[in-house]
């Protein structure tokens, strides 16, 4: 494992441990369904290098995997995950 890959994946792990039991549910069930709503605000785990983003209509069945929708989490939350992405 790189030392690229390893803080990418120290930074998802700490992502994850920002999130409630709640929120993960949310997050959990966000990522079974079929996508998200278009202008949804929300984090890819796997590619935490692009941001925060937003989801597309046309996009929406590639969205499954590892997300994190803003919906799906606090206010407060949220604000932790896009500080934790931009240091």
């Amino acid at each position: 494992m790189t030392t690229v890959e390893r803080a990418d994946r120290v930074a998802r792990d700490t992502i994850l441990k920002m999130l409630s039991d709640e929120e993960n549910a949310k997050v959990s069930r966000a990522e079974g369904a079929a996508g998200l709503p278009d202008g949804e605000e929300y984090v890819d785990l796997e590619h935490l290098e692009a941001g925060v983003q937003i989801a597309k209509a046309s996009m929406t069945k590639a969205l499954t995997g590892h997300i994190v929708p803003r919906s799906a989490v606090h206010s407060a939350t949220w604000s932790k995950i896009v500080a934790q992405l931009t240091h």
